[in-house]
């Protein structure tokens, strides 16, 4: 179990540290490849992340005991609490690009857009990297969880290296793949309680989906259904079959 976990955190680390240099994200067009990713996330957010959120629903109610205590879906709040963060992250770096002039070297944004995105990219790095840590899972299970958040930090750390080229080379792509080594780390060293370990899979939820809606669901007119159903229907087939 260790060495399989071990095996895909180095993996996501990996995609990090040379997602824009991937020549072959040249070579297949940027439609396909994020129709793609976006079949295979979306079945995973459907099929178990959602079913997850359910589970953790009766921890987080202890969690917001006495707060919002008529609220019947306390691990939603917590996933749109993350959708909303990645949301707000998004429009802070277009913001700042276009702010810069939006075109040949300005295209990139500021210093400390830069820094709060990179600080908020690695807590959620470290987060992926501790779930990626979870004995209930199983063999099988930390496999599906490596194949689909490996899809996810590709699209992912692409879009990062869009928004902060030379930044991201020089230093995000260090800080994101160390990151995500520093949570699995810290996923063999600790055992977080189960309560924790409910509220962080319901902000990854959120993240995941709000990366869906931005990268891998892209507007209609440049989206691909064929990949897209291929994505979404290999990895289906392979839950099933799991």
């Amino acid at each position: 179990m260790i060495l399989v976990s071990t095996l895909a955190a180095f993996a996501l680390a990996l995609i990090h540290m040379f997602v824009g240099r991937m020549r072959f994200v040249r070579a297949v067009p940027r439609q396909w490849w994020l129709s793609f990713s976006g079949g295979v996330a979306v079945t995973y957010v459907f099929l178990l992340l959602l079913p997850k959120l359910e589970g953790g629903q009766p921890l987080l109610a202890k969690l917001f005991e006495g707060l919002l205590a008529n609220l019947e879906h306390h691990a939603y709040l917590v996933a749109l609490l993350g959708l909303l963060t990645f949301f707000g992250l998004e429009r802070l770096a277009v913001g700042s690009r276009l702010a810069r002039g939006g075109h040949g070297a300005n295209d990139v944004t500021s210093a400390p857009v830069f820094g709060v995105t990179m600080t908020l990219h690695a807590l959620y790095n470290v987060l992926i990297g501790y779930l990626l840590v979870d004995d209930r899972r199983g063999v099988q299970g930390v496999l599906l969880f490596a194949v689909a958040m490996g899809l996810h930090l590709f699209v992912n750390g692409y879009a990062l290296y869009g928004h902060h080229k030379g930044s991201y080379e020089r230093t995000g792509r260090w800080v994101l793949a160390l990151s995500l080594l520093v949570g699995w780390l810290l996923g063999i060293l600790e055992d977080l309680p189960k309560l924790v370990t409910a509220a962080l899979t319901a902000f990854l939820s959120g993240g995941v989906l709000m990366n869906v809606f931005r990268e891998e669901l892209p507007a209609t007119h440049e989206s691909r259904f064929r990949p897209f159903l291929l994505g979404a229907g290999l990895y289906g087939a392979l839950l099933l079959l799991l």
